[in-house]
């Protein structure tokens, strides 16, 4: 473990302004862009709505203003289609208040593109999100809920003109079900994170990367949903604690331990769920950043997000080679990649290359800063808004 002197930093949701404020946001240029969420997170929200809005503020040589607007506007739902030229609806299910801020744009002749982070617009893959996710399929009303929910995104997304996604292969899946045309944007760190990841990595590379003696494998889940992929690597990590007493585990977040942990219950720390500033501060504190997932096509539409919040700290991540994974790692350079049946395998080999741990951790910081800051974004951003000189 890192044994981390950077403090935790105050926090609170930045994006929580009145609509006063969000409004004077828009009206800075003469381009304007309003996105939409049926309310404020931070997850989906903060990736596809506030960090691109703010990513187009905050060029300083830009002709496009942005801003961001929730169901809760919905009475001022036509000042807004007056004052923007275009509306990005990000993941939003389709009800009466969306289809008729979408009917105020097209009455304006503006255009309205679709905006989503994962495969939740085809009801042909209902059935492998809910086995993904490892939800009980014999709870009432689960099915209704489920195909109700991506039926109503999908539908959403048929009153647009063009989508916007994460990568490559969801960026297939959508033109596959549309017929669209589709841009991709990554999800991107944004100031607040990379302000607070800066200090915690310029700590550590203060300490030439020196920990406590001990090695922390990190395994930070968002939410429950991930059981199944936190299932994966279980047995590994007990297979490495039973090997290596230096070895012990950090788990954040909703994930529950199955029997073959038990007897390692003392070497296994658990930690709650973190805001996403302070998150960065933890990341830094692990040596290794687990991230198993599933193998099938919901998994392979998550983005790089795990990947680069955890480099940008220094922090090196083993992986499940999913299809955006295995394109930002390059095994042994950046991080490391694992099979099913490698983990145990990897985390070992990894634990063992301790010399190359600094240059490793440098490599994945650059690359993810390169690939995946919010300095980085504008002209992708603007690209796929149309919106580019």
């Amino acid at each position: 473990m890192f044994a981390l002197q950077t403090p935790p930093v105050p926090y609170a949701d930045p994006w929580l302004q009145p609509l006063s404020t969000r409004l004077a946001m828009l009206y800075r240029r003469k381009m304007r862009v309003a996105y939409f969420y049926e309310e404020p997170n931070n997850s989906t929200f903060r990736y596809r709505a506030y960090n691109m809005a703010h990513v187009l503020n905050d060029d300083a040589a830009g002709h496009v203003s942005a801003s961001y607007f929730f169901l809760s506007d919905s009475e001022r739902f036509d000042e807004i289609a007056d004052a923007a030229d275009l509306l990005v609806i990000c993941r939003s299910r389709y009800c009466h208040r969306v289809n008729g801020l979408v009917t105020k744009f097209r009455a304006r002749r503006k255009r309205v593109l679709f905006d989503v982070d994962d495969l939740v617009f085809d009801s042909d893959y209902a059935h492998l999100v809910v086995a993904t996710l490892g939800l009980d399929v014999t709870q009432n009303g689960l099915w209704d809920d489920w195909f109700a929910m991506i039926a109503r995104m999908g539908q959403t997304l048929k009153l647009c003109d063009g989508a916007i996604t994460t990568n490559d292969f969801l960026a297939q899946k959508l033109a596959d079900y549309s017929g669209l045309p589709v841009h991709v944007v990554p999800n991107f760190m944004n100031r607040e994170q990379l302000a607070l990841a800066q200090s915690v990595f310029a700590e550590k590379e203060r300490a030439r990367f020196a920990g406590n003696g001990k090695v922390t494998l990190g395994y930070f889940s968002g939410s429950p949903s991930h059981r199944l992929d936190y299932a994966i690597v279980e047995s590994a990590l007990a297979e490495v604690l039973a090997l290596r007493p230096e070895a012990e585990v950090m788990v954040v977040g909703y994930i529950d331990h199955g029997p073959v942990m038990r007897e390692f219950a003392h070497r296994v720390s658990r930690q709650p769920f973190h805001d996403y500033v302070n998150l960065q501060r933890l990341l830094g504190t692990v040596q290794f950043n687990l991230m198993p997932l599933q193998s099938n096509a919901f998994t392979d539409c998550k983005s790089e997000l795990k990947y680069f919040e955890a480099a940008s700290v220094g922090t090196l991540s083993i992986a499940s080679p999913s299809f955006t994974y295995r394109r930002a790692i390059r095994d042994g350079e950046n991080g490391y990649l694992a099979k099913a049946h490698e983990w145990a395998e990897v985390i070992l080999r990894a634990m063992d290359r301790s010399d190359a741990y600094e240059s490793m951790a440098q490599e994945a910081r650059s690359d993810a800063l390169s690939k995946f800051g919010w300095q980085e974004q504008t002209g992708a951003v603007l690209r796929a808004l149309q919106l580019a000189r």
